[in-house]
């Protein structure tokens, strides 16, 4: 099973850029679709991006696609989120995530998201300010 260990988060303004890195460790790194999940204060947690074990296919929520984007170094066992043009609605607590092989890139499709999650980092929380 992989481990998750994430960086990057803090208190920035609206407009600004962040970027979330997540240390993996595991043999099985190479061949587990990634992804970023997200909890906003007093919500459920969502999907925010996944990306394939090679790194050549992604996927986005709606809410983020165009602004954030995700990628990864099989070579260093990482994978970032670099966030651009920040909205103070995207203030959440982030979860890097390993992804289930049966549920694969589209787990944001699922009728319950998380279910396809097989491992979950412990969090960086992003403020964004107005």
């Amino acid at each position: 099973q992989v481990q998750l260990v994430e960086s990057g988060g803090g208190l920035v303004q609206a407009k600004d850029s962040l970027r979330l890195s997540c240390a993996a460790s595991g043999r099985a790194f190479s061949r587990t679709v990634m992804g970023w999940f997200r909890q906003p204060p007093g919500k459920e947690r969502e999907f925010v991006a996944t990306i394939s074990a090679s790194g050549g296919s992604t996927y986005y929520a709606d809410s983020v696609k165009g602004r954030f984007t995700i990628s990864r170094d099989n070579s260093k066992n990482m994978v970032a989120l670099q966030m651009n043009s920040l909205k103070p609605e995207d203030t959440a607590v982030y979860y890097c995530v390993a992804v289930s092989e049966w549920a694969g890139l589209r787990v944001g499709e699922l009728e319950i998201p998380n279910n396809g999650v097989e491992a979950w980092g412990q969090g960086a929380l992003v403020t964004v300010s107005s």
